[in-house]
This record gives structure tokens, C-alpha cells and sequence, in this order.
């Protein structure tokens, strides 16, 4: 199989605030979100990041996609470094997070409009990937409303359709279905699946096991911002349910304990 990322020794360390230091009860001045973490990501699969709030997915993403640098390693996206060629990777990649945030003010036409202009996507290809993305999502009559006047639900398929307006190889989304109703939610998973069926290659962070299940070919295990397991998704699970399987490895690593 042909590797279309490959993570080495990621690490990211943050300064915790007093704030901060409160809400995680410690006195130390820093937290290592992301420490030495490694895994590859395969062309036409479907990856998935399993692990609980705060165990450094997010973070993980966010260096993949080049929106924060890591303290130390590096990642190879499609043949580019995320540390020496960012811009390349950006060019290559659709991210779609919930920390997303569109501006309430304009439309959805508008939106797809604007970012496509950014790629520099000539206006006959942008209107074909717009007419096609709209119709799949349900998106044309709302076309012309303002984000502000949206659902929850519409505002994150607007969201997809703007993170591939450049129709990219590799789609890496964060926690795509949290906070979604179960039909939007349900679009979210099956669109999934038509991408890796047209060829491409998605990663996506998730502590949703069912979603995992469903979805991914391989997955990665992170816990305190390690990679603790990672294999095809039958071998993750071992003959048990995936979330059974999570709870042993989490056992196994905290030594028997609850915490």
C-alpha cells in the first residue's frame, strides 16, 4: 500500500495559563499535548484517531494540517514536509473542523465563491463542484441565506462543501459528527464513504467508536498524547467490540487503574 502520510516524532508542548493550570489541577507551567507520536496513513483508506477529549488528536490534526508547528518531528503529506513545505501540503488537503467558525454575515454561494478564488479554481471548474456539492448536501435552497440564519446541521454541511472546493486528495476532518443531529450526522459518515470509494484518502479524529466501526480501514490508539496502538481495525479489535477492546489497552496502560 502506498503511504500518503507519514508522522515521525511528532511533539507539541503548550503553556498553561493559571486558568489553565486550575482546570487541569497541576502546578506544572506546561503540558505536553503531543509526545513523539508516529503512524502512516495509507492511500484509499479510510484512518481513524481514537482516543478520549484532551488526548491529543486535535493537536495532532492541527500540526498535520500545518495550522500549528511542531516543537519537534515531522510529517510527510503526499511527498511534502509540513515543516519545510507548508504550503504545498495546504494545497493538497481539505481540513474541515468544528473549530471552523464561518462568518455569519455571508452565504453559502458567496462562501464557495471566495475560498474557491483562493485556490485560484477557474469560475466553469467552481460552479461544477458547487452544483454538485450543493445538490449532495441539500445546500441549494439555503444558498442565499446568511450563515447566521442556518442550522447547526447546514452550517457544518456548508462547512464540508467549502473544505473541497479544491477537490483535494486527502480530507482530514475533526470530530466531523459531534454536536450533529443523527440525520446530519448520518450524510457526514456515508459522504465518508463515497470518498474513499472515489479514491481518497481520509483521516479523521474521533472518540465516537461506532463511528470508527463504521467507517475506518486502520486505526491509531492515542492516550496522553501517544500512540499506543495502531493496525487495520480487525486486529485493533481482536475479536471484541471496539470499544470493549479500547477499555483493555486503556487498562493496560494505566496499570489496572480507573484513572
Amino acid at each position: 500500500m502506498e503511504e500518503i502520510l507519514v508522522a515521525k516524532g511528532l511533539k507539541k508542548t503548550f503553556t498553561l495559563s493559571r486558568k489553565q493550570q486550575k482546570l487541569e489541577k497541576t502546578n506544572c507551567k506546561t503540558k505536553v499535548a503531543v509526545d513523539d507520536l508516529s503512524f502512516s496513513a495509507y492511500k484509499g483508506e479510510i484512518f481513524g484517531l481514537l482516543g478520549p477529549n484532551g488526548a491529543g488528536k486535535t493537536t495532532t490534526l492541527r500540526m498535520v494540517t500545518t495550522l500549528i508547528r511542531p516543537d519537534s518531528g515531522d510529517a510527510i503529506v503526499n511527498g511534502f514536509s509540513i515543516t519545510t513545505n507548508p504550503q504545498q501540503v495546504r494545497e493538497r488537503i481539505g481540513f474541515l473542523t468544528s473549530e471552523l467558525k464561518l462568518e455569519d454575515f455571508f452565504t453559502p454561494n458567496y462562501l464557495f465563491d471566495f475560498f474557491s478564488e483562493l485556490y485560484g479554481i477557474d469560475p466553469s471548474t467552481r460552479d461544477e463542484r458547487k452544483g454538485k456539492l450543493f445538490a449532495r448536501f441539500g445546500i441549494e435552497k439555503f444558498a442565499e441565506v446568511k450563515v447566521a440564519n442556518l442550522s447547526t446541521g447546514m452550517k457544518q454541511k456548508v462547512s464540508l462543501a467549502i473544505s473541497l472546493v479544491h477537490d483535494p486528495d486527502i480530507i482530514i476532518f475533526d470530530e466531523p459528527t459531534n454536536g450533529l443531529d443523527v440525520l446530519t450526522a448520518k450524510t457526514v459518515t456515508d459522504y465518508l464513504l463515497e470518498l474513499r470509494d472515489m479514491g481518497k484518502s481520509i483521516i479523521l479524529s474521533t472518540h465516537i467508536f461506532s463511528l470508527v466501526e463504521k467507517v475506518c480501514d486502520r486505526v491509531g490508539v492515542i492516550i496522553d498524547g501517544r500512540m499506543v496502538a495502531c493496525d487495520t481495525l480487525e486486529n485493533i479489535k481482536n475479536g471484541k467490540s471496539l470499544e470493549d477492546r479500547f477499555f483493555d489497552i486503556y487498562s493496560e496502560l494505566k496499570g489496572g487503574s480507573d484513572e
